[in-house]
């Protein structure tokens, strides 16, 4: 890694982009809130709430959509396809795991950087699936689940005016943390392409990433398997990425929660690509792998310098969190491959159950090839925009789903207006009854 890869800003450069905009690379009062002031009077909790779109025209703060959609699923008694979580406990190992530690006194504040047992399990985790040789004391981080490793790792490297590139649509912390930090988020549309049936595919442009990635880039946000689309980038544009990040040196983070849970060949972790680990943050947790959300356990591996420079904002934040719950999710970490080819294989069916349920109330889906979620086009039964299908369909159906909307920019919403994000991180009689409920939405839309 080059000596400016952790701080390589020089004073001139500073000046230079001392005019850059706040979100999405547009003024805030252009974009998200016509009538707020400019970016430098708005406040850092603000621009925050901006990033991720949520700060309105009055300046109050809109609820997030998982929090919006949650609350009219409890308020409504609507099956819940809105926010991803299971409603399932994980393996009963790692549940007892956690209830051991508990009375073996494993309850006050572990080390900042974790606990020896759950740091050397998630190195042996990276030798044993992917070959990578990490150092469990200097190149491992634990940290409350995987956002907070994303805003750490931001608030360490991102200063006012440097540039975040991510795929879009995208997990709404991203927008949310870089404009925290003063950056400017550059996204690249994944394009949903149909090519019959369930033979789609969300696929970025390489010139368009290309386009994105410069000078000014500090950060190439990566997040595969993808949500929400459940896309899996292949290695040509993971490729291209460490290309990329190597001519602009660039930093490359990712964000790999979903791991486990590809349905169809295996997951390809950027950092094992020729030129790409010296220079790559790798984020992932145990929630989704173990069906553990609440315990919010992630963790970052990275070459020292890059750990070091994360730490130094992270132990300011928790500090530390999860004592009993970080020896549980080494002991998950360390369970028989037959565990994580079980959990991908069960989660398929699951996926195939919804996506049948979909397609027969009339949806066009996207298939997705990893992950929780199922994208869903809302046209062909009649409803052209996603926003006002997901506020009715708790009258229409007893469903809950969000908008694809909510994970895009607001000049792009026009490309993903009539599509829906739907979990099927759930029972199979929860979703064998949401796609019975789903059955009459036609009719429902024709009334």
């Amino acid at each position: 890694m080059s000596p400016l890869s952790l701080h390589r800003e020089s004073s001139g450069h500073r000046a230079q982009r001392s005019h850059r905009t706040l979100t999405y690379g547009v003024n805030v009062t252009d974009a998200a809130a016509p009538d707020l002031p400019g970016r430098d009077r708005l406040a850092p909790w603000q621009r925050t709430a901006a990033g991720a779109g949520l700060l309105a025209a009055d300046g109050s703060v809109r609820e997030t959509i998982f929090a919006e959609m949650s609350a009219i699923a409890a308020r409504t008694g609507a099956i819940n396809l809105g926010q991803g979580f299971p409603d399932e406990d994980g393996p009963a190992e790692v549940l007892e795991a956690a209830r051991r530690a508990i009375a073996d006194g494993v309850n006050q504040y572990p080390p900042g950087m974790g606990l020896s047992v759950l740091r050397e399990a998630i190195a042996r985790h990276q030798a044993r699936w992917y070959g990578l040789d990490t150092d469990p004391a200097t190149e491992v981080l634990v940290t409350a689940g995987a956002t907070e490793a994303l805003a750490a790792t931001l608030l360490a490297f991102v200063e006012p005016g440097d540039e975040v590139v991510a795929f879009e649509p995208a997990y709404d912390a991203y927008g949310a943390l870089v404009a925290r930090a003063g950056g400017v988020l550059r996204t690249v549309p994944l394009r949903w392409s149909a090519g019959g049936g369930h033979a789609h595919a969300w696929l970025p442009d390489l010139d368009e990433l290309a386009a994105a990635v410069g000078d000014r880039t500090r950060i190439i946000l990566v997040n595969t398997p993808h949500n929400p689309t459940g896309a899996v980038l292949g290695r040509d544009v993971l490729a291209r990425i460490v290309e990329l990040a190597e001519r602009h040196d660039a930093l490359i983070v990712t964000d790999e929660v979903y791991e486990h849970l590809v349905f169809d060949g295996a997951h390809v972790p950027i950092a094992t690509l020729p030129g790409a680990r010296e220079r790559t943050i790798t984020i992932s947790s145990a929630g989704k792998t173990f069906s553990a959300t609440g315990w919010k356990i992630g963790w970052a591996v990275a070459p020292e310098p890059l750990i070091t420079a994360v730490l130094a904002v992270k132990q300011y934040l928790t500090y530390a969190n999860g004592a009993p719950f970080q020896p549980a999710i080494a002991t998950g970490l360390d369970l028989p491959d037959a565990f994580f080819t079980e959990a991908a294989a069960a989660l398929r069916a699951k996926r195939d159950v919804l996506a049948e349920g979909l397609v027969s109330a009339g949806f066009e889906i996207a298939l997705p090839a990893a992950g929780y979620f199922v994208v869903a086009d809302a046209a062909p039964l009649g409803f052209a925009d996603g926003e006002d299908l997901c506020g009715r369909l708790p009258e229409l159906a007893g469903v809950v789903g969000v908008p694809v909307s909510a994970f895009v920019r607001p000049d792009r919403r026009a490309g993903v207006a009539s599509l829906v994000r739907f979990a099927f991180c759930k029972r199979l009689e929860v979703l064998e009854e949401a796609s019975t409920r789903l059955a009459g939405l036609d009719a429902a839309n024709a009334r």
